[in-house]
């Protein structure tokens, strides 16, 4: 007798339910300016970046990273908008799909938006929900207007123990050359 194994392939005819996420990105800025957007939990990262973009009326043409956080918004990993390392290696926007990198509700990223004027966003994930929406992407809410100019930032770096004991002030060493006769030389 012999034994005839038959294998069954179910062929979709519908797409599988996609999530959707809520997002919320809050500008860095004194007053208040807010985007509540809806996406596709399988987006990639630069689909974002255009969505955020275009969310706060920028056209999305800058240069651009993500950056991963924890809770309190400590920057860590970069997401570029595009890779520098070699053909096909390395992380961009492009290989990052959402819900791989915000796997989450309250996963957060810094989005920073044009290198020279340095705009600022907190994005975090609010609320992900298997609800069918075929108008994604979609801004939810608006709150507040962009300022037409970039808000100051300000750079503080922690003092890091260099290992060479206390310094002080690192200028009492060359002190004596303004009473250094070059002339002798």
């Amino acid at each position: 007798m012999v034994k005839v194994h038959i294998k069954f392939c179910i062929f979709a005819t519908e797409k599988l339910n996609d999530f959707m996420y809520k997002i919320r990105v809050i500008l860095d800025t004194k007053e208040d300016v807010i985007r509540t957007i809806l996406v596709n939990d399988n987006i990639n990262l630069e689909n974002l970046h255009s969505t955020i973009a275009k969310a706060f009326g920028f056209g999305g043409k800058e240069m651009a990273s993500f950056y991963k956080t924890d809770d309190e918004w400590n920057q860590f990993e970069e997401i570029p908008l595009f890779s520098m390392e070699e053909v096909g290696e390395g992380v961009s926007m492009q290989t990052c799909i959402l819900n791989e990198t915000l796997s989450k509700t309250n996963n957060k990223l810094i989005y920073v938006y044009d290198f020279l004027k340095m705009w600022t966003f907190y994005t975090e994930v609010i609320e992900i929900s298997t609800e069918n929406n075929d108008n994604l992407p979609q801004i939810i809410l608006t709150v507040g207007e962009v300022p037409s100019e970039t808000p100051e930032k300000e750079f503080i770096a922690e003092k890091l123990d260099d290992g060479f004991g206390n310094d002080g002030d690192i200028d009492n060493e060359f002190d004596n050359f303004d009473d250094f006769d070059y002339n002798e030389y």
